[in-house]
């Protein structure tokens, strides 16, 4: 026989699931919120600002890009975990926090994995060895082999980040013990000491650099891709010099708090490669040289078992190395 307990909790129960379907067949009927991160200007702000308008137009609902810039992204990282996983706050999960951060910091406030529903991966932008279009390094082995006798120096986005451990690697690859970290809060500075001649280069994302490229302020020595870009066909990638362990590229994907409702976690990850796919947006992406990566769209178990790999991987580089962030 059934206690009232028992049938106060069926009651309750019957009248709160009607509730919580209604509430997910309704969404969106509010402002989407879409956490950035990092500061405007940088890679994951671009690409959101790209995305942000034709979600809005394909959800019905205003998608609005927040910044939340700090720690190396994981202070914009916490707060979107710690939101309600009713879909109004979501997250442009990016690998320098969700991998590189997770590989070289001893604790964070959140578990990269579990305390997110990541749907799926967007897009993912190699790095480049930059310097300055003047520099008398022309090609990567003259800048190799000034690294063997004296010291180069080479400009970061910070300690622990993908570029700080790309550079660690060479360093131990090339056997060039010279190869000096100097790392800055962020790209932009690094980049205003470059240009100042105060560092000899820089390792970084290849997207907010491309128009530099192109003039011929910047000249890059290596790309990280597997196969040099169409659009710079000029540069040779790691892997043809002699260094395929630095093939790699820093991704960008879509992800919510831990427990999103499936029907909007399943929406989202359908939609967002459609937005991707756009020929307006493509070519944005092809500009900036931040594209799907192939095959492309791992989405739920696949994005995550990326994920893990990468963490993995990344994890091992830095105990090499002995990069400790904190």
């Amino acid at each position: 026989m059934l206690n009232r307990r028992h049938l106060f909790g069926l009651a309750a129960g019957a009248l709160a699931a009607p509730s919580l379907a209604h509430a997910q067949a309704a969404w969106p009927n509010r402002t989407i919120r879409l956490i950035a991160q990092f500061p405007p200007g940088g890679l994951v702000d671009t690409v959101a600002r790209l995305m942000a308008p034709h979600m809005s137009q394909a959800l019905g609902a205003t998608v609005l890009v927040e910044n939340r810039a700090g720690a190396g992204g994981v202070i914009g990282t916490d707060f979107a975990a710690k939101q309600a996983p009713d879909g109004y706050s979501l997250l442009v999960s990016h690998a320098s926090v969700h991998v590189f951060a997770t590989a070289t910091r001893p604790t964070l406030p959140f578990d990269p994995i579990n305390d997110f529903t990541h749907m799926v991966h967007l897009v993912e932008a190699p790095n480049v060895i930059l310097v300055r279009g003047n520099s008398p390094f022309q090609t990567m082995e003259q800048y190799i082999t000034a690294a063997k006798t004296r010291p180069v120096r080479y400009g970061s986005s910070g300690i622990g980040s993908a570029p700080h451990l790309l550079g660690a690697m060479l360093s131990t690859e090339a056997g060039a013990p010279n190869l000096e970290h100097v790392p800055y809060a962020g790209s932009a500075p690094a980049m205003q000491d470059l240009l100042a001649n105060n560092i000899e280069s820089m390792v970084d994302p290849i997207t907010t650099n491309v128009r530099q490229m192109q003039d011929g302020s910047l000249r890059a020595l290596a790309v990280s891709t597997p196969q040099r870009l169409p659009a710079f066909p000029n540069v040779p990638t790691f892997a043809e010099l002699g260094y395929p362990k630095l093939t790699s590229a820093q991704w960008l994907g879509l992800s919510g708090p831990k427990n999103l409702p499936a029907p909007i976690a399943e929406r989202l990850t359908a939609l967002m490669p459609t937005i991707i796919a756009r020929p307006d947006i493509m070519a944005r992406l092809t500009d900036l040289q931040t594209l799907p990566r192939n095959p492309a769209f791992p989405a739920g178990p696949d994005f995550v078992a990326l994920m893990r790999q990468e963490i993995g991987e990344w994890t091992a580089v830095a105990r090499q190395f002995n990069i400790v962030v904190g």
